[in-house]
């Protein structure tokens, strides 16, 4: 059975965002000669381990609402330099849109069940429609904004 994780996207305000930051890190990671791999560093191993490696997804607040995912390729047992032990998440690149959801703020990252778990905005990987974060969807499409407002009216 597939379970995610869920983490707060602190200091971006848009999928676009994070895409460019993303973007840097892989640069960077190339410049230097080492092996280019998103991977997000955290405290703790999850210990649902297999269950999240069995088809998980990253899942992002951005802006107090679910946004994004990313696939979850490998969780690392590391050690930084003062020999303390992190959880190196490692993320596939495509980011994939989620319909909007709202979400609390918390702290870490949390477990998030296959069957709570935002669908995916236009069924797969985001693509130019998704990448401008509300503008620009497929032709006919209102905004992702307006989506999430008409989704909490339960209106949709």
């Amino acid at each position: 059975m597939t379970v995610h994780l869920i983490k707060l996207c602190v200091g971006t305000d848009s999928i676009e965002d994070l895409r460019q930051w993303q973007e840097r890190r892989l640069a960077e990671m190339r410049r230097s000669g080492g092996r280019a791999v998103l991977r997000h560093c955290t405290r703790s191993m999850p210990r649902r381990r297999d269950e999240v490696l069995a088809g998980g997804s990253l899942y992002w607040v951005i802006k107090g609402q679910v946004r994004v995912r990313q696939r979850i390729i490998g969780l690392r047992a590391c050690q930084d330099e003062d020999g303390r032990g992190y959880c190196a998440i490692e993320l596939d690149q495509a980011l994939i849109a989620t319909v909007p959801q709202p979400c609390r703020p918390f702290q870490g990252w949390r477990y998030l069940e296959a069957a709570d778990a935002p669908p995916d905005l236009y069924g797969g990987e985001c693509d130019e429609r998704a990448e401008a974060d509300g503008e620009g969807e497929g032709e006919g499409e209102p905004p992702v904004e307006m989506l999430a407002e008409l989704r909490s009216l339960g209106l949709l």
